[in-house]
């Protein structure tokens, strides 16, 4: 655990204090509530604590006290298409631009951009939303035609690179 060297009220003896202790975590919200602060995020080593106030409540959704580095998921790729004419053959991909979020719709009550059979046309299209810091991207077609699969499925985390759509060029 990352601790912290923090010198103590009882004769100024200095103790060890983690991002796990509560009372160190309620200083740390003490600090937010004099400073005005509504969100603070410190990183101690290995540990990380996120803490937000809102809504008069100081919630601390990311207190982290070991956070092992995890190599980033191997990226989903799709097998080639057949070249011996089967149904693969002559079936275009449209590839995740960035890393994020994969949305098929604007907004969860409304209709996906695109279903199965649904022409696309080529930089006019829009085909999903990727969120990526929280920003929400609209990713356009890059090439015309009809969509006949869909590879990746709503909230799914998709890397660059993966492919999301395949097509059937016009």
């Amino acid at each position: 655990m990352a601790n912290r060297k923090v010198r103590g009220d009882v004769g100024g003896a200095v103790k060890k204090v983690g991002f796990t202790d509560t009372r160190r975590v309620k200083e740390l919200v003490e600090l937010m509530t004099e400073a005005g602060l509504t969100e603070m995020e410190l990183a101690e080593g290995a540990s990380r604590i996120l803490l937000r106030k809102g809504g008069g409540v100081v919630a601390a959704p990311a207190a982290v006290a070991h956070v092992p580095v995890m190599p980033a998921p191997a990226p989903v790729t799709s097998p080639a298409p057949a070249k011996s004419g089967g149904e693969e053959a002559g079936l275009v991909a449209i590839k995740s631009p960035m890393v994020g979020t994969f949305y098929a719709s604007p907004n969860p009550e409304s209709d996906a951009f695109v279903t199965v059979g649904t022409d696309v046309e080529k930089e006019q299209s829009v085909v999903c939303i990727i969120e990526a810091m929280k920003v929400f991207n609209e990713i356009h077609a890059d090439v015309s035609g009809t969509v006949v699969k869909i590879l990746a499925s709503n909230g799914q985390a998709v890397e660059y690179g993966q492919p999301l759509f395949m097509v059937r060029p016009a």
